[in-house]
């Protein structure tokens, strides 16, 4: 089981959380999971509503005493009951992975847009002080980099579209009903629980997977498309930093990146170096639909509006997740 990078959570956010009650949807998927344990050691109470469909009851398994519900999204009853003295949501739950939604559409339309309107219905009728989304970069498209909230959004994959729409209706919700609201346009994040056994694993968790099986790495593409991969950390950071604004937020939009970049085939090689198989060089695939070349985040927004600044770089949280998926995949 993992017990996070040994960061100190009170140090950085006090006792604020300490007796609050917050519910975090999909909090046994894998960011899900890391915001519910830090905000258990905040002395947060903590209510997760999680379906497992995505995620694992072993995920919360050793970070202390969480209300769990099984239920989805789109349970309306269970939702209420969930937001009941409930002050802040975190909402995590959704379908991931843009190959998938080009597959499943309508499903990714379903579970991702009418359940972030039961989110958000459920939480303005329990009077919720405010609700922080998990909104995805995948919406910025083929903009130039680095991406500024400014850009017109250009989505290309079904994934990308549910997302996009759920940030309107948040920014909707904040302008119709007085509920506060907050959109964090998370850049790929990894770390410790993310799924590496799943077909459209994360690129992160599918190389370390391979080179830890003894298996060349699948890249789609010529690899030269770069990521500003983020440790998970850092989201959970965003988050708590967001939790706590006394100011609202009005449904802004918000990047949380490490606003930085590196390519897929430097992935793959830095890993490969780490795991003692420089052998192992990459498979090269076609691309893949909805798959974009290039993301990089502009943090001006993120400053400004939480004081936001990256708490763990991409080398240290690299290094960790690696160690990780050793002590679980070998």
């Amino acid at each position: 089981m993992h017990r996070g990078t040994g960061i100190d959570w009170k140090e950085k956010h006090g006792d604020y959380f300490a007796g609050r009650k917050v519910l975090v949807t999909g909090g046994a998927g894998f960011i899900g999971s890391h915001l519910a344990e830090a905000l258990v050691s905040l002395g947060a109470r903590v209510c997760v509503i999680d379906d497992l469909s995505g995620g694992s009851r072993e995920n919360l398994s050793s970070i202390g005493p969480v209300e769990f519900v099984r239920a989805s999204i789109l349970d309306r009853g269970a939702l209420a009951r969930c937001m009941e003295g409930c002050e802040v949501v975190f909402h995590q739950a959704a379908l991931g992975s843009v190959p998938r939604s080009v597959e499943e559409p309508r499903l990714y339309a379903d579970v991702n847009i009418n359940g972030t309107l039961n989110v958000l219905d459920a939480a303005r009728v329990a009077r919720v002080r405010r609700v922080i989304f998990a909104a995805s970069s995948s919406v910025y498209g083929e903009n130039p980099v680095p991406w500024i909230e400014t850009l017109p959004p250009q989505p290309r994959s079904p994934y990308a579209a549910t997302k996009l729409a759920d940030e309107a209706l948040l920014s909707a919700y904040a302008v119709s009903y007085g509920l506060d609201t907050a959109s964090l346009r998370y850049f790929n994040i990894f770390g410790p629980r993310q799924n590496a056994n799943s077909a459209y694993a994360a690129v992160i968790a599918a190389f370390a997977k391979a080179l830890l099986s003894g298996r060349r790495p699948m890249i789609y593409g010529d690899g030269e498309q770069s990521r500003d991969f983020t440790f998970v950390a850092n989201a959970v950071h965003a988050n708590l930093l967001c939790a706590r604004r006394s100011q609202p937020i009005g449904g802004e939009v918000i990047n949380v990146a490490c606003g930085s970049r590196i390519s897929v085939n430097e992935l793959a090689s830095t890993m490969a170096r780490a795991l003692g198989r420089s052998d192992l060089t990459p498979v090269h695939e076609p691309e893949r639909a909805g798959d974009i070349k290039h993301s990089f985040a502009d943090l001006g927004r993120a400053r400004a509006i939480l004081g936001y600044a990256p708490i763990v770089d991409f080398n240290e949280g690299l290094e960790e997740t690696m160690a990780w998926y050793r002590s679980v995949l070998l």
